[in-house]
């Protein structure tokens, strides 16, 4: 995949699945970790390989994502905040375990990194998003569980890609 189109869509995917979420409120939060932030997990390990592990680069995207999401989310610049706190403890947590498999095939490294990437994400970003309410937990597992098989579905593409 070429490195511009993979940051587009990337940055596009972040900023779409935060105003789906400040759009719709937590109800969403599923539908979105499947579609957007499971390709998202993905698209960093691709490009972490791509930019051969350079994490200023990566940093580069996560913080250009979190930018652009609260400069166009002003209006729900809590939800902004939580996604640009959770994506970027989530990515710490990714690209340690993607780093640790750099011996593995991209799928094992993707889908392997993507459970640490997707247990962080869905425990902060609800918690600083809404706050505890009941039924959070819910929302939780199934942020994780729609992550990683998202996460999964979008590694086989970007697997694809890759031949």
């Amino acid at each position: 995949m070429r490195t511009k189109i993979a940051v587009g869509i990337y940055l596009a995917a972040i900023v779409a699945a935060n105003m789906v979420i400040a759009a719709f409120g937590p109800a969403a939060s599923i539908y979105v970790a499947f579609i957007f932030i499971g390709l998202d997990l993905s698209l960093r390990d691709e490009l972490h390989d791509t930019w051969k592990g350079d994490l200023s680069k990566m940093w580069g995207l996560v913080s250009a994502g979190s930018l652009i999401t609260i400069a166009l989310n002003l209006e729900a610049v809590d939800v902004a905040i939580a996604s640009a706190s959770a994506f970027s403890l989530a990515f710490i947590a990714d690209g340690l375990l993607y780093h640790f498999l750099r011996e593995r095939a991209f799928l094992v490294r993707a889908n392997g990194s993507n459970v640490a990437g997707s247990a962080v994400d869905s425990v902060v970003f609800p918690l600083m998003a809404f706050g505890m309410f009941p039924g959070v937990h819910w929302i939780i597992l199934g942020q994780f569980a729609a992550k990683i098989a998202g996460g999964a579905l979008w590694s086989i593409i970007i697997n694809k890609q890759r031949m």
